[in-house]
């Protein structure tokens, strides 16, 4: 089941919920991608940023900031925060993945180049200290600081994990930690802080955001296996091309035997793939139940931010964010 598909949307109910406080992001995204001496800049930026993400993360940051009472408006710069070092981030990793499209469209540095991909994406994250900062909040700064280093790490960490069959879950569990659930637990954490909520549930916001963002991971690796470019956005074995040791091959080179490990070390720590390499990396995904394993631990990781949850308010907000880890695995059960 693709996102577009479900039956039920809640990102779409925190949308609407939050539609005046997205407005106002949108309207500042727009704002600070502007240059007056580089048009690139905001031609870049705009390809990516208008290209129809769901702004999970910023809505991450209005959604915790408005359950725990905030009525100010820096949760929208923080907002904004969240979205530039996330679009930051897509530029960059399109250049390091030599990825062709990404939300379904010709990604930045095919469009135009790996340099205009890797400058922009540094000018945003400029962009993106310079509104952290006008919250005037130091502990915010450090939250937000913080995971743009971890998620920096995260994706050194995959560099020289990915193309090694001797990674296990436990690495792949620090790089997901790294690169995805990091400002996933950043977004929400900052919307408490931002609110002055008190500590126990400030902490049970990053524990919902952690395990939102892991469970997206997963689900998101798992779909490149049997998802559909249509409705993902990106070519179905993009990551097994890519040469990048995922959950579901990890649990694969697992329980494999010699014939099996000595395929995995040929198409993915070589890289010498031919014709058929991608159907038979499948049927050995399925013969050993890797696929379904993989989505028992999106599932699992859902529940975890599900639980967490419970320490915040009886709230609307709370209710759509319960529902918003189920939908996030929703496309592949």
């Amino acid at each position: 089941m693709s996102l577009d598909k479900a039956e039920s949307k809640p990102h779409e109910q925190l949308a609407a919920h939050l539609a005046d406080g997205m407005e106002a992001v949108n309207a500042l995204i727009r704002a600070r991608m502007t240059s007056r001496h580089a048009p690139r800049i905001p031609e870049v930026t705009a390809h990516l940023v208008e290209a129809g993400g769901k702004r999970l993360r910023p809505m991450l940051t209005l959604a915790a900031a408005d359950l725990c009472g905030y009525e100010g408006e820096h949760h929208l710069r923080l907002a904004a925060t969240v979205e530039f070092i996330h679009t930051a981030t897509l530029l960059h990793d399109d250049v390091v993945d030599e990825s062709g499209q990404r939300r379904g469209r010709p990604t930045a540095n095919l469009l135009w180049d790996n340099k205009s991909s890797v400058l922009v994406g540094d000018y945003l994250f400029s962009r993106a200290f310079q509104l952290m900062v006008e919250t005037e909040n130091l502990r915010v700064l450090d939250i937000l600081a913080n995971a743009s280093a971890t998620i920096a790490e995260g994706e050194v960490l995959q560099l020289t994990a990915a193309q090694d069959l001797a990674t296990d879950e436990d690495i792949y569990l620090a790089v997901v930690r790294g690169k995805t659930a990091a400002l996933f637990a950043a977004a929400c954490q900052v919307g408490g802080v931002i609110a002055g909520a008190e500590e126990a549930r400030v902490q049970a916001l990053y524990d919902y955001g952690d395990a939102l963002g892991v469970a997206f991971q997963i689900a998101d690796d798992l779909l490149d296996y049997q998802g559909q470019a249509q409705s993902t956005g990106k070519n179905v074995g993009d990551d097994f091309r890519e040469r990048k040791l995922t959950l579901p091959v990890i649990k694969a080179v697992a329980q494999a035997d010699p014939e099996e490990r000595a395929f995995w070390a040929r198409t993915i720590e070589k890289g010498q793939q031919e014709a058929g390499d991608l159907d038979h990396a499948i049927a050995l995904l399925h013969r050993h139940g890797a696929l379904e394993a993989t989505r028992a631990d999106a599932l699992a990781w859902a529940s975890k931010a599900k639980h967490a949850l419970r320490a915040l308010p009886d709230h609307p907000l709370r209710l759509m964010l319960t529902e918003l880890a189920d939908y996030v695995v929703a496309r592949v059960t």
